[in-house]
């Protein structure tokens, strides 16, 4: 190709990769966890913090968090929804109000019990035992019960409903194992909790939460995900019922990458929130609790990255197109500079984020290795030959293939490869979920597919807690969802032999 004669005069050995970053690569089908931690670590998203637990954010990861932000927040406020914020210490009083939802999070909760230190007679800093505070005070894993004893003092009647509101916060929920993005003691999330005067409402409310996040899903992450209500065991703690999206991981294993829940009457009873009626009854409030949380960061890595490092959708994509000047001299670089920045102009114009990577410390090769770790979903490479011949080099991150465009006409053929791009990573995706969906009906067809094929696995359940505890025991696979769209079919439970009415979806899961 063109950039070649430009490349070789830097003596870089294509062929030996010396050109490369000094990037250690695990292979994805050699150990998977390992690649992912690996490629975080790398494409410089984010690092364990010394806090255990905990993980710092680094810009590059926390753009993509900005995006999502972004988008989610529009569609929040296109359905109605306002944000606002509340504390992040919850008295634990507040806490154990609701029984269901303190005994479910009652394991994963850090407990605030003083409120100052002090420096002791060897000057050593510890806590000052007569600084205890007289009520405990719990650091939120969510929001339902600081939310709902404030929500009491908004509402007294039909007219103050509904109140629809989100908040952008993090979270901690102590973790023994964890996994940056997709498992930490803290983590970013946004929560909508919302009152509403009946129950078909506030139901009507949960499904809608569940289309916005199933539809930012596959429009943005381009993961496709399968819509679908929690048994009785996967259920929020505290919810009547908890409806999700899961995805599918290129290793088979599913993610729960949202909850949408239908909260009943409980938090209104447990806060004694009530609304006087059109018909001048006082009634209980009806409420929805919604989110999702960084853990989709770890979603985007892990549907669609390989072994060179991210494959962002351009919709994410901090950074859209890279463009990178090839050049022997200054003189050649000022030239080809201006006409990188003519592109850059072009494209910005058409709100494409783009990136002119005009370091002196780098030679090309090593920043179309940098820009393909990082996913960057469009290469433009140019140089003094390519402005001769008015044309410049295109490199997809997706699929690899590299092409030769015109300049005259550049923006939009970009623009139009960006939409290409997100819509192939999304079908390739959605290729490979649905090439694994195993359809079973006895019990060693279901552990042949779960340790042989991964994936998700369609069977009949007898809809009891026993056997789905007793089938998570014996694979670790859990019921994900029962499908929204699923259909009525008689059929036998695979591990008890028991009658049932539909299929299920199990996995083995993060």
């Amino acid at each position: 190709m063109h950039n070649t004669q430009y490349l070789d005069t830097f003596a870089i050995n294509l062929k030996n990769k010396h050109w490369t970053m000094a990037y250690e690569k695990v292979k994805r089908s050699d150990n998977y966890s390992e690649w992912y931690n690996n490629l975080v670590k790398h494409a410089d998203m984010a690092e364990h913090a010394d806090v255990k637990g905990c993980m710092v954010i680094k810009p590059y990861g926390y753009a993509i968090w900005e995006k999502m932000q972004a988008e989610l927040d529009k569609k929040f406020k296109q359905t109605g929804h306002v944000n606002a914020y509340f504390p992040l210490l919850i008295p634990k009083s507040f806490f154990e109000k609701e029984e269901k939802n303190a005994e479910g999070f009652a394991k994963e909760c850090a407990v605030v019990t003083h409120y100052r230190l002090k420096v002791d007679d060897d000057r050593k800093i510890i806590v000052d035992p007569e600084a205890k505070l007289e009520e405990e005070l719990i650091i939120r894993p969510t929001s339902e019960a600081i939310i709902w004893n404030t929500y009491k003092g908004w509402i007294q009647s039909y007219r103050d409903l509904p109140i629809l509101i989100n908040q952008w916060a993090n979270v901690m929920r102590w973790e023994m194992r964890t996994r940056l993005f997709l498992r930490t003691s803290e983590f970013l999330w946004q929560e909508g909790h919302t009152a509403h005067a009946s129950s078909e409402e506030a139901i009507a409310e949960t499904k809608q939460m569940l289309d916005v996040y199933a539809d930012f899903a596959e429009q943005f992450l381009a993961v496709p995900v399968i819509k679908g209500v929690k048994t009785e065991n996967e259920r929020f703690a505290g919810a009547v019922e908890t409806y999700c999206i899961e995805g599918l991981m290129q290793d088979g294993k599913a993610l729960q990458m949202g909850t949408s829940h239908f909260l009943g009457q409980n938090f209104a009873k447990a806060f004694d929130v009530k609304f006087q009626s059109k018909e001048g009854k006082l009634e209980h409030v009806w409420a929805t609790s919604w989110g999702v949380s960084t853990r989709l960061i770890g979603a985007l890595i892990m549907a669609h990255s390989d072994d060179e490092g991210l494959v962002l959708p351009p919709s994410l994509a901090p950074i859209q197109v890279v463009i990178v000047p090839i050049y022997r001299s200054e003189e050649e670089l000022e030239k080809v500079s201006q006409e990188a920045l003519k592109i850059k102009q072009q494209l910005e114009a058409l709100n494409i984020a783009v990136k002119f990577d005009n370091r002196d410390t780098h030679k090309p090769g090593y920043k179309f290795a940098e820009w393909e770790l990082k996913g960057v979903p469009l290469r433009i490479a140019i140089g003094p030959r390519d402005i001769e011949n008015g044309t410049v080099e295109l490199a997809r991150r997706d699929t690899k293939e590299k092409m030769v465009k015109q300049i005259a006409g550049i923006d939009t053929q970009v623009q139009a490869l960006l939409k290409d791009i997100q819509t192939n990573i999304f079908e390739k995706a959605k290729q490979y979920r649905d090439s694994h969906i195993h359809t079973v009906n006895t019990w060693d067809e279901f552990v042949e597919a779960l340790d042989q094929k991964g994936g998700f696995v369609s069977a009949h359940w007898d809809g009891t807690s026993a056997t789905e505890e007793k089938i998570k025991e014996m694979t670790k696979a859990t019921i994900r969802c029962i499908p929204l769209n699923n259909t009525q079919e008689a059929g036998k439970c695979i591990l008890t032999g028991s009658d049932s009415t539909q299929r299920v979806l199990f996995a083995k899961a993060y």
